[in-house]
């Protein structure tokens, strides 16, 4: 049996395969993982107890960050993936999306993929006005796929967006020959079909890497992790220019007089429908109970 130190690069049916210089070593957890709840992650860095191929994960390094769906650990940007073509994206799926990943301290960025078949403005300018990195693509011509890379260059990122937007088809652009199941999409529920069942990183050369991991939908939201309330208005940040502006220091920026951020939306400075994604997630955060609160030491 020999120590090695290595990185999670795929975790499926109970099995951790860990990339260790040019070996990959199909890894069992240590019972202690499940007594602490604090399960290996695609993305971790680890140390293994290996006897050739096979071996078992006996340590998790520290973590930059870690996320309960996409789950992944040390991600340096969320890549957010939308469509205005079937399926439809709805907006407070992204801006969910984003206050998770900057509160997790990764970089959002949106990519609203199938160009083709609508025009992606609308929700693209949307977000450049609210100060996050988008690309428009499209997989089906290749159209924004190489500026999308060049965003990506020499990060761990991870893939996420509502089933049927593309994922797989956009991961194939950047690495022709990847073997990623590309999920259709049901014209009834305008939903996908048969996708990726597993999360799994991929190197896609330039010391990039992707991961690919299953959709989140409006069904399974409520997996999500939440957000505390006290927190979610740094995960908006064009509301940071009016901060320390409001009558009230402790203000939530819902009904206060004098509310600076509530003034802004009024004045058509913050979008309406992101301070509504706001008031929709303090409302969920108001609903918490104190042990179920991020703020207590939970994910």
């Amino acid at each position: 049996m020999e120590e090695l130190t290595g990185r999670i690069v795929k975790a499926l049916s109970g099995f951790y395969y860990v990339a260790a210089g040019e070996r990959r070593i199909a890894c069992r957890a240590r019972g202690k993982f499940r007594k602490t709840g604090d399960s290996p992650l695609v993305g971790d860095r680890v140390t293994v107890q290996a006897e050739g191929e096979r071996g078992t994960v006996r340590s998790i390094l520290p973590r930059r960050n870690a996320f309960l769906r996409p789950a992944v650990a040390n991600i340096d940007a969320l890549i957010i993936l939308a469509a205005r073509a079937i399926p439809v994206t709805e907006p407070f799926l992204i801006d969910r999306m984003t206050a998770l990943a900057l509160r997790r301290g990764a970089a959002p960025i949106l990519c609203v993929n199938k160009s083709d078949l609508a025009d992606p403005e609308p929700l693209a300018a949307l977000y450049r006005a609210a100060g996050f990195p988008v690309v428009c693509t499209s997989a089906e011509t290749g159209a924004g796929v190489e500026t999308l890379r060049g965003l990506i260059a020499g990060k761990t990122v991870a893939f996420t967006g509502n089933s049927g937007v593309g994922k797989s088809a956009i991961l194939r652009s950047l690495c022709p020959g990847l073997e990623i199941e590309t999920g259709e999409v049901s014209e009834k529920l305008g939903r996908g079909r048969h996708t990726t069942r597993h999360v799994e990183l991929f190197p896609i050369g330039g010391d990039t890497w992707v991961a690919d991991t299953p959709g989140f939908a409006s069904f399974d939201l409520e997996l999500t992790e939440p957000i505390a309330k006290e927190e979610l208005a740094a995960c908006f940040p064009e509301f940071a220019p009016y901060e320390g502006r409001c009558r009230f220091q402790d203000c939530s920026h819902r009904r206060e007089p004098d509310c600076a951020v509530l003034a802004a939306v009024a004045a058509g400075e913050i979008p309406p429908s992101r301070h509504r994604s706001y008031l929709r997630l303090y409302e969920e955060a108001e609903k918490l109970k104190p042990w179920e609160s991020p703020r207590s030491g939970g994910i």
